[in-house]
């Protein structure tokens, strides 16, 4: 394999595809690439990602690799984080089978990956997960014993002006196929009208149906200024050490934005919002279910998510559920309204196609003669 292209490096893969194009050659440090990012990267057009870290240890059968792979875009692996001091941004590189080439000098060298070494690494790694699952719920116990006031205490929640008591809730976060399940609840959301609420870029999956989000959650570090910028009422996750990464964003943009400090992620934080300020329904859009995607997550346990839905009980339904369940229905004053609409166009057509209004004519005088009038 031989090809060229403009390097673009980011140790972030999510901040990376922002500024992706066709023809750059994708630079990152993501040890077990997960499914999400490779997605991403994909969707870029990018033809070569080099990686500086392993993109499957085999900890876990991460399925970010093989993706990339099989949508056709050569992966060079465990390039060594050096690459990201021998290669700037912008840089016109050569790529030769594992090699990273600058100004004809080799700087950094991989192993090209290819379907059959990552299903070999991924069948390694399927016989070791019950390794993961063992110190996964070691982790999720301790977690737990410290936080179970989640399930059973009193969680205060930020005040909110965006109304939410009595109404559907739709959570969107960026997950598992989130944009096509979102993209199947477009009807449902036109008739239900739910309060949106994205969980960071989740907001901008929401904008790209042509939705407004009435609340973002989130450390604010993958969702874009427009959204932020939108109107929608912000509410920042602070931790428990009292780090708060997103309100730097926030204040750069001249924007306000509600503190509120608890562990887990966001998108727990997201659906403890909505059971706590009344909603009747939550609908979860691209949420983490099981163990591959927490551990995709780059999570070592699980507590906060499965306390919280043990809170939520039956409220919570999945977007894939709700599409399956879910049809739209026709309203009587639609109906009338799609009636005297095509009355309107018949109508306008009689009054201004003098052939129209002759053979009408023709047709209600062979009629008259039929009945003898």
């Amino acid at each position: 394999m031989f090809t060229t292209g403009t390097a673009r490096l980011d140790r972030r893969t999510k901040d990376l595809v922002k500024r992706l194009t066709r023809g750059d050659i994708a630079i990152i440090d993501h040890k077990d690439m997960d499914r999400l990012s490779a997605e991403s990267l994909l969707e870029t057009g990018v033809d070569v990602v080099i990686n500086a870290a392993q993109s499957i240890s085999g900890s876990y059968p991460n399925l970010g690799p093989l993706l990339l792979l099989r949508g056709g875009v050569a992966l060079i692996d465990d390039a060594g984080a050096e690459v990201f001091g021998r290669v700037t941004e912008g840089d016109r590189i050569e790529v030769f089978d594992g090699d990273i080439i600058v100004d004809g000098v080799v700087v950094a060298s991989g192993t090209r990956l290819t379907i059959d070494s990552v299903e070999t690494a991924m069948e390694a790694a399927t016989g070791r997960l019950d390794q993961q699952l063992d110190a996964f719920v070691r982790n999720t116990m301790e977690f737990l014993d410290k936080e179970r006031a989640l399930l059973t205490g009193e969680v205060a929640v930020p005040h909110l002006s965006t109304r939410i008591d009595g109404r559907h809730a739709l959570i969107v976060v960026r997950g598992y196929d989130y944009k096509a399940d979102l993209r199947t609840l477009v009807p449902y959301i036109r008739e239900m009208r739910p309060v949106l609420i994205g969980v960071d870029g989740g907001a901008d999956a929401l904008m790209d149906q042509g939705f407004k989000p009435d609340i973002i959650v989130g450390d604010m570090d993958s969702v874009s200024d427009a959204a932020l910028s939108s109107g929608a009422e912000l509410i920042v996750h602070a931790y428990t050490d009292g780090r708060c990464p997103g309100r730097e964003r926030l204040d750069a943009l001249g924007l306000q934005g509600t503190e509120w400090r608890s562990p887990g992620m966001s998108e727990d934080l997201a659906l403890m919002l909505a059971s706590e300020s009344g909603a009747d329904l939550i609908v979860a859009v691209g949420t983490h279910w099981n163990l591959l995607e927490q551990l995709d997550k780059g999570r070592k346990g699980m507590a906060s998510t499965f306390l919280i839905r043990l809170r939520i009980g039956p409220r919570l339904v999945d977007a894939k559920g709700v599409s399956k369940l879910y049809r739209a229905s026709v309203q009587p004053s639609q109906l009338v309204l799609l009636v005297g609409a095509g009355l309107t166009v018949l109508s306008v057509i009689v009054f201004i196609s003098p052939a129209v209004r002759t053979f009408l004519s023709l047709v209600l005088l062979r009629l008259r003669t039929a009945i003898g009038l």
